[in-house]
């Protein structure tokens, strides 16, 4: 019987899991209660997966992200304050602290208010640089809803992004169009490896100031300049992304009905799936690598199946110590978690996962290939020769991508010089054997001589006559 209730208890336990590989409790800050009826739809499909959401409003005093120096919840949505900012319990600082704890955030703008400036200065912190002016939202007078903004053209219609970039997989692309209402656009760095943007606006899209007559004269980006919707993952893996629209989230725009100008009929917008897999990235569903087995060995030539190793094959896998000009066998197992499962790695076509061997800098740099694969992963090896260098040396896999967990492995192994035993004998090199040569006949010559010198006998006449 007690048995059967731990099962019982373990199932209901994994029925409630949310899909996260970090966790499962959420907060959600939103200053109007009232305002919670508007993402009913958003929250729902969250609940639904597994999150444990907790509301609350950034004037609360029990509110707080850390609890006992630890993270009280892992993953974070804020949608726009009414009033100057998150409060303080939410500032810039404390949202840096809590991203640096692996704590995920999905931040949600709108340009039908002002923006605070502790909500500015928090993005500054991630290289994210929004309009001076505090009501500035974008426009496009091509690309936009007839029905909705025929005056305005603040509603813009934009194609779900179907690829992101070169050598980059992308978790976002869905069916559809995006209605994206009254979005505050951001200027992404250069400067940052980290920040990359997942949709950017038209070209013909522009952001400017309503409220300023001659706000059309110095608008503060167009085009591609802009990205209404952006991700930071930081180097701990973290994610922060900055939605330029919170009106994506709300039931109004999920599946809505929107034309465009140059379209002949209405369609149905795909905010719903888009929102989806915005937040199941936010919130480290997918775009998760785990690393498993990490394998080096003297490649010997006796191992049939690398996968299958065991003590038989080779006296010892991932040995301290290695030889010059050694041949050795590496091989590192990479999964993807997608949702609730772990699945085989595989990277874009124009993408490779690469091995170091370095001391101080990389004596060998090469592809590790895709070998064979199990049910959940992907194992990737190479073979390479240790360099005439003895010294530390460090086997380093960094694979850091956009979108992607950060994976970095390091291995430390020595590389020893031959022993005295283990140097080639002198008659096994052909270019020896003219010294050799020359040792037998001084070797012959001397015991020629002494062999002579020994049996000759002196002139005993010649010894008499001195006498």
């Amino acid at each position: 019987m007690k048995s059967f209730l731990s099962l019982l208890l373990l199932g209901l336990v994994s029925l409630v899991q949310a899909l996260s590989s970090t966790g499962n409790r959420l907060l959600v800050v939103l200053e109007d209660s009232s305002d919670k009826s508007k993402y009913s739809s958003f929250f729902g499909d969250l609940e639904s997966r597994g999150y444990s959401v907790t509301y609350d409003s950034p004037k609360s005093k029990s509110l707080s992200l850390f609890k006992h120096g630890n993270l009280a919840y892992d993953h974070l949505v804020l949608l726009p304050p009414k009033s100057k900012g998150f409060g303080p319990q939410l500032t810039p600082n404390i949202l840096v602290d809590y991203v640096n704890n692996n704590g995920n955030v999905l931040l949600a703008l709108t340009a039908d208010q002002p923006i605070p400036a502790a909500v500015a200065s928090l993005l500054l912190e991630f290289d994210v640089t929004l309009p001076p002016e505090r009501s500035a939202l974008v426009v496009d007078h091509i690309n936009y809803d007839t029905k909705s903004a025929a005056d305005k053209h603040d509603v813009l219609l934009i194609p779900a992004p179907k690829t992101l970039k070169a050598g980059v997989k992308n978790y976002f692309g869905v069916d559809g169009t995006l209605a994206v209402p009254r979005a505050v656009g951001q200027l992404l760095g250069n400067a940052s490896p980290l920040l990359s943007p997942i949709l950017r606006a038209p070209e013909t899209a522009y952001s400017y100031n309503p409220k300023e007559e001659d706000a059309l004269e110095d608008v503060f980006a167009s085009g591609a300049q802009l990205s209404l919707v952006s991700a930071f993952q930081a180097r701990n893996s973290a994610r922060f992304t900055v939605l330029g629209s919170a009106e994506m989230l709300q039931d109004t725009w999920f599946n809505a009905q929107v034309k465009s100008p140059r379209a002949p009929e209405t369609t149905g917008t795909a905010n719903k799936a888009f929102a989806g897999k915005l937040s199941a990235w936010t919130f480290q569903e997918i775009g998760v690598l785990k690393v498993g087995k990490v394998q080096h060995y003297l490649n010997e030539g006796k191992v049939k199946d690398p996968t299958n190793l065991s003590v038989s094959d080779f006296p010892e896998i991932n040995p301290v110590m290695y030889r010059i000009k050694n041949d050795v066998h590496y091989s590192i197992e990479l999964s993807e978690y997608d949702g609730d499962r772990l699945v085989p790695f595989v990277p874009s076509s124009e993408d490779s996962l690469q091995l170091e061997f370095s001391m101080l800098s990389p004596f060998h740099r090469v592809t590790l290939k895709p070998t064979s694969k199990t049910a959940t992963s992907t194992i990737f090896s190479t073979t390479f020769t240790v360099p005439d260098q003895h010294g530390i040396f460090n086997f380093i896999v960094n694979y850091k991508r956009p979108f992607l967990s950060s994976v970095y492995e390091k291995r430390t192994v020595t590389v020893r010089h031959f022993a005295h035993d283990e140097w080639p004998r002198s008659f096994v090199i052909s270019g020896a054997y003219p010294w050799i040569a020359g040792i037998g006949v001084t070797a012959t010559g001397w015991l020629i001589f002494v062999a002579v010198w020994l049996y000759s006998k002196p002139d005993e006449s010649k010894a008499k006559k001195t006498q």
